[in-house]
């Protein structure tokens, strides 16, 4: 091998891959996006620059390798078993609806399943799974994460990758699918996770306790463990990338986890960087045919994730922004989707002319997620209208869209305290509340768009509207201008198209003579935030400073320890909405 090419034709996939990361930056779009277009201008569909495309492909499959195993290690079996009814159901439902409805769909429009050809499949494979990188990235810019359907999506994404476990233990035996081989593949599945289940149990963690304080040979260890399974796989005549996420799946309860994952991160998107390059190299020209198709392929997705996602949210009482919003994020086409069929294509169960449709409805959809996430607050209005048009009708509201009147005009029934948003600090407000002034908070009514909160608020006899604090509606038809007060404790990285000035502002043309409480987190926003008329602005940085003066004296006094005390028997008598 000519070691000097390969290292010129590397070099070259990175600057490439670089520049385009650079262009892909500005207009906010995935860096996977970048890497294809860099694969596909440099291979031999653009200016063919690269002279060992199969040496850079080998060098680029251990990117493969390493991106299964970082998945395995955001597996944690535990939180998908306590995940809770709705994440479970939906991503079942999501699973095996997308699946049965891709085979079919993709059945009818022409494309094969027979021994010589399973387009069908794999293209409702592919369909069926989303981007983790994608929409993880998105989602932590927005600080969408913890909310109720930033976990909905984590939680469905990670049901999606134990499918892809799945999938690549069968897809080497899929040109022979008899129930003999199907059942030998499975039990060479049952062999593998259990072997690595046991090692990890019982002899992995005395090997890692050993060399805890030698990062350097914890990091060795682990892609030792991931490179291990993978010929473990292979062995057994498995996927090796079968095998690299079973690798992560069995240590990510590991206490050594996050650095391991710190770690491995970088060398990762070195090798993933190459690979999508390379994977970018084998994306056909894209001519009519292969580009209707691909927007086919895209409407499919789009469509099967209000089915199989917002239809079982729901029926499950998630209302219909958390029924809407983890289908917005759902809908980009997994990086996984684009390996699946890449597989397929190398074990000539596809057509390269399938591998490019599928690779350029990843595109599509990576540009339509990314915008939709972004501009989810515009989108999510003309979903409620459609689903209204359907007859669904949001928690506690009307075919309309207005708040139900479940006591008195307006359906606050006679509050004078309007608390808008219910998140942590408002979950404290309301305990103090009803530990000191029972009779304040039967004057008290919470608008929010939390289900669960709002079932439990329900359930503790507190006045709950379900609603978007944002929208003008909401708040006219939950009679905040009856209202003598009007509390928001939400800093504007929560008010999701909102900010509290502008919140502010509305309130004052809807109700001129309350009390109004907003919150700031920057100093220079609160002379701004009084001049529209608030009556207080909530500083808590102010707050917390004063707590850690208090901590600092404590410390000094060496009476922090006591002050500890105090806290956790304060938090142990606490029965809050939010914990």
């Amino acid at each position: 091998m000519d070691h000097p090419s390969l290292v010129n034709d590397v070099a070259l996939c990175i600057l490439c891959a670089w520049g385009a990361s650079v262009v892909a930056h500005q207009l906010k779009q995935p860096l996977i996006l970048a890497y294809l277009v860099a694969g596909y201008v440099i291979g031999p569909q653009g200016f063919e620059l690269i002279q060992d495309r199969h040496s850079v492909e080998t060098i680029a499959s251990l990117g493969l390798l390493l991106l299964m195993f970082m998945i395995g290690l955001e597996i944690d079996l535990k939180k998908i078993i306590s995940a809770g009814r709705p994440i479970l159901v939906t991503g079942a439902t999501q699973i095996l609806g997308t699946l049965v409805l891709g085979v079919g769909f993709f059945l009818l429009c022409g494309f094969k399943m027979n021994s010589g050809s399973l387009e069908a499949v794999y293209l409702g494979v592919a369909a069926t799974l989303s981007s983790t990188v994608i929409i993880i990235k998105i989602l932590y810019e927005r600080r969408e994460l913890d909310t109720l359907p930033g976990r909905i999506s984590l939680g469905v994404l990670v049901l999606q990758d134990i499918l892809a476990i799945i999938f690549f233990a069968l897809q080497p035996q899929l040109n022979d699918p008899s129930l003999a081989v199907l059942g030998a593949v499975l039990l060479k599945v049952v062999v593998l996770v259990g072997v690595a289940l046991l090692l990890s149990r019982y002899v992995l963690p005395e090997i890692f306790s050993a060399f805890a304080r030698l990062p350097e040979l914890v990091l060795v260890g682990a892609l030792a463990w991931c490179f291990l399974v993978a010929l473990g796989a292979s062995w057994l005549g498995l996927s090796r990338e079968m095998g690299a996420l079973v690798a992560g799946v069995a240590i990510s309860t590991f206490p050594y986890t996050l650095d391991v994952a710190a770690k491995v991160t970088t060398i990762r998107d070195f090798f993933i960087t190459l690979f999508f390059v390379a994977l970018g190299m084998q994306i056909p020209q894209p001519e009519w045919s292969v580009l209707g198709w691909a927007f086919v392929i895209a409407l499919f997705v789009i469509v099967s994730r209000f089915i199989t996602v917002s239809l079982p949210l729901y029926f499950l009482k998630q209302g219909l922004r958390a029924s809407l919003l983890p289908a917005i994020h759902l809908t980009a086409l997994s990086e996984l989707s684009v390996v699946v069929v890449a597989m397929g294509l190398a074990s000539h169960h596809i057509g390269e002319g399938l591998f490019g449709m599928v690779s350029y409805a990843f595109v599509i959809l990576a540009v339509l997620a990314t915008l939709g996430v972004n501009r989810s607050d515009k989108l999510l209005p003309i979903g409620f209208r459609f689903m209204r048009s359907l007859g669904l009708k949001d928690i506690g509201q009307t075919n309309e869209g207005h708040a139900a009147d479940e006591a008195g005009a307006h359906g606050h029934g006679g509050a004078k305290v309007f608390l808008l948003g219910f998140s942590w600090t408002a979950s404290s407000l309301l305990e103090e509340l009803q530990r000191t002034q029972p009779d304040a908070v039967r004057e008290l009514a919470v608008i929010d768009f939390n289900p669960n909160v709002h079932h439990e608020l329900k359930r503790r006899g507190v006045r709950a509207i379900y609603g978007d604090i944002s929208q003008r509606d909401t708040l006219i038809h939950a009679g905040i201008a009856t209202a003598e007060m009007i509390l928001c404790t939400l800093p504007n990285t929560l008010l999701k198209g909102s900010s509290n000035l502008r919140l502010l502002r509305q309130l004052r043309e809807l109700n001129a003579t309350a009390e109004i409480v907003v919150h700031a987190e920057l100093i220079k926003d609160v002379p701004e935030l009084y001049a529209a008329g608030a009556s207080h602005v909530l500083l808590t940085r102010l707050v917390e400073a004063a707590e850690l003066i208090g901590v600092l004296e404590a410390a000094r006094g060496k009476r922090l320890t006591e002050r500890g005390e105090e806290l956790r028997r304060e938090v142990q008598k606490r029965n809050e909405v939010i914990p």
